[in-house]
C-alpha cells in the first residue's frame, strides 16, 4: 500500500476514533507532502520522496524535543514524542544495528576508502543502499567509528 493512500486511511480512522492529536500530526504530514508536490509541480510523488518527507518531519520533532527539554517544557516535548510515533508509522522498518553495521562494510570496500577522508562518499553511498531505512546521525557515527 502507498503511504499517501496509507496516510489517507490512517486520517479516516482518526476522525472516527476521535483522536484530535492524531488527526492533527497526520493532517500536518499530509500538508507537507501536499506542498512538496506543488514544489516540484507533479500530481503524485514517488515514495522515496514521500518517505523523505516524513523523515524530515521526524527529524524537526526530534530537534523540538531536545530544545523543549533544555527549555523545562517536558509537557510539550512528550507531545512531540507521540507526534513521532505516529510519524514513524508512515517509514519504512529500520535496519538493526548490526544490519547497518554489514551495510557500511560492505560499502566501505566497494568505495575502496581507507581513511577518514572518504567519510564522505561512504556516507552518501549507504544512505542511498539504505533508502530511509536508517538516519544519518547512526551512518555517519558507524562509518566514523569503523574508518582508521
Amino acid at each position: 500500500m502507498a503511504v499517501a493512500e496509507k496516510l489517507a486511511q490512517e486520517i479516516k480512522s482518526a476522525m472516527f476514533a476521535k483522536d484530535a492529536d492524531r488527526l492533527s500530526t497526520l493532517r500536518m504530514l499530509k500538508s507537507a507532502i501536499g506542498y512538496a508536490a506543488i514544489e516540484k509541480k507533479m500530481e503524485v510523488l514517488p515514495e522515496a520522496d514521500v518517505v523523505a518527507i516524513v523523515q524530515k518531519e521526524v527529524k524537526k520533532r526530534r530537534d523540538s524535543i531536545e530544545q523543549f527539554e533544555k527549555g523545562g517544557r517536558p509537557e510539550l516535548a512528550e507531545k512531540e514524542k507521540k507526534e513521532i510515533v505516529t510519524l514513524e508509522e508512515f517509514l519504512p522498518k529500520a535496519l538493526s544495528p548490526e544490519e547497518l553495521e554489514q551495510l557500511v562494510k560492505a560499502t566501505i570496500s566497494e568505495v575502496g576508502a581507507t581513511s577518514k577522508k572518504d567519510m564522505g562518499a561512504v556516507i552518501k553511498a549507504v544512505q542511498a543502499k539504505a533508502a530511509g531505512r536508517a538516519d544519518g546521525k547512526s551512518i555517519s557515527g558507524l562509518v566514523g567509528k569503523l574508518l582508521p
